[in-house]
């Protein structure tokens, strides 16, 4: 019970449980703080509470269902493992459905990549895919220093916790994985050289460069480089094409590993089925996991045969046989490639990022709308406050938490990135129609016209 006004009020099943995951949970919980929900029911697009409230879902296990939540497709691959009485582990043992896997992951990657590849299983979390590519990268060229990006985010294990950008959950942690050197990324509403545009990409490239070869850049020889190609976390931001090729130019003429993190942006995410494939760059190496395995835990890193220097044992996990989530993740990659879905993804993202600048155009609080695909991010601002150099204006994390619960209280479920966590961030599954993108973004624009009349009214 609850009291309101000094009236008893039974409390609502959702209270319940989220009072009682609050007694037994960690503190480190984060989204039942800001998303007070406790689902009972998923399909497609749309999740409803215990309440029997139902929301557009645009987090979508943080990009992990590509397909929305309890696809037929992958309803079916499931329950044909369970009756078969197949194994639901087997280590790293060889099974049809491992197998099944494998091609399927196979002839969804560029042949030039594919060809010439070796796929290493890991524990089922993205962050365990990027300590096996540290371990991988470290091992075949004898090197210890990581290169990584401002902004970057890769997992919360130690050596990926090391690669953050974010320094925040780094600071009560003492000892990360060190030899880490964290480089410029090409941000255009907040460029870190203040130049902006193709210069600012320019400098950022050329800046790499100099590192890479500067005697004195205090960075021995690099063991590999970590890159998102849409940082995700980091607040939806697409590194340009140009900027990209030119790393990956430079990487390959000094023997440099490049280990592209497409763990939020792979299997069609971006408009493309892989992020690197925008570019037509060739990496050395790959982290996969979310939507790879369908919706279940699964990772592994994908990478060209000449990095293939582990001697058996090297790297191991348990739980790196699940196979429920190969035949998940299976079903997944077929149903996205025989149906062109990194197409519809390119679609239906410039849908919503059309309609999302022209929420931009009505509400100045809105500073930049960016991303690739169904990857998308809009950075919320004070513009009452001084913009810099290029005219960009502080972020306004109050407001942008403001929306975000607006949103929530409209049906719609998003989330918040990117510096101070002002970015408003839309991962909505690849199946997302054309009136769902319509409605997501109506609910979006008035939950901006709400924050924005709620200040105002608060200011005087």
């Amino acid at each position: 019970m609850r009291l309101n006004g000094g009236v008893a009020v039974s409390r609502t099943e959702n209270e319940r449980l989220l009072e009682k995951q609050a007694r037994h949970e960690s503190n480190a919980r984060t989204y039942p703080r800001h998303l007070p929900m406790a689902i009972r029911r998923a399909e497609g697009v749309e999740v409803e509470d215990a309440d029997g409230n139902v929301y557009y879902d645009c987090l979508a296990g943080a990009g992990t269902l590509a397909l929305g939540h309890n696809h037929p497709v992958v309803v079916q691959a499931i329950e044909e493992v369970l009756e078969a009485n197949g194994p639901l582990h087997a280590l790293d043992l060889t099974t049809p459905t491992k197998d099944g896997f494998v091609d399927a992951l196979f002839d969804s990657l560029p042949d030039e990549f594919a060809d010439s590849a070796r796929v290493q299983f890991c524990s089922p979390a993205g962050t365990d895919a990027v300590e096996a590519a540290l371990k991988l990268v470290k091992t075949a060229t004898g090197n210890r220093s990581v290169l990584a990006f401002q902004g970057g985010y890769h997992g919360m294990t130690h050596g990926a916790l090391g690669l953050m950008g974010d320094a925040d959950p780094k600071a009560d942690v003492p000892g990360t994985m060190p030899d880490v050197h964290h480089l410029p990324y090409p941000y255009d509403y907040r460029c870190p050289f203040g130049i902006g545009g193709e210069s600012g990409h320019r400098t950022a490239s050329r800046y790499v460069e100099h590192v890479l070869d500067d005697p004195e850049s205090g960075i021995t020889d690099p063991a590999g480089m970590v890159l998102e190609l849409v940082q995700g976390e980091g607040g939806a931001i697409p590194a340009p094409d140009d900027w990209t090729r030119e790393i990956r130019r430079m990487t390959s003429e000094r023997d440099v590993p490049l280990v592209v993190d497409e763990i939020q942006t792979g299997l069609g995410r971006t408009g493309e089925l892989y992020a690197f494939e925008h570019a037509d760059i060739v990496p050395d190496a790959v982290t996969l996991s979310k939507a790879v395995g369908g919706g279940l835990p699964l990772a592994v890193v994908v990478y060209d045969e000449e990095l293939d220097v582990w001697e058996p044992g090297a790297h191991a996990g348990t739980f790196r046989g699940d196979q429920l989530a190969m035949a998940a993740g299976r079903a997944t990659i077929e149903y996205i490639v025989e149906n062109d879905l990194d197409d519809r993804a390119a679609r239906m993202g410039d849908r919503l990022r059309s309609r999302l600048e022209s929420t931009a155009e009505t509400f100045d609080c809105v500073g930049d709308v960016r991303g690739r695909g169904l990857m998308l991010g809009v950075e919320i601002v004070d513009p009452k406050a001084e913009p810099d150099d290029l005219g960009s204006y502080p972020t306004d994390a109050d407001r942008a938490s403001a929306i975000r619960t607006a949103c929530f209280e409209r049906g719609l479920v998003v989330e918040l990135g990117g510096r101070h966590s002002s970015t408003v961030r839309f991962l909505p599954p690849l199946v997302v129609t054309k009136d769902d993108v319509d409605a997501i973004a109506e609910r979006f624009h008035e939950a901006v016209g709400e924050a924005v009349t709620s200040r105002e009214v608060t200011a005087t």
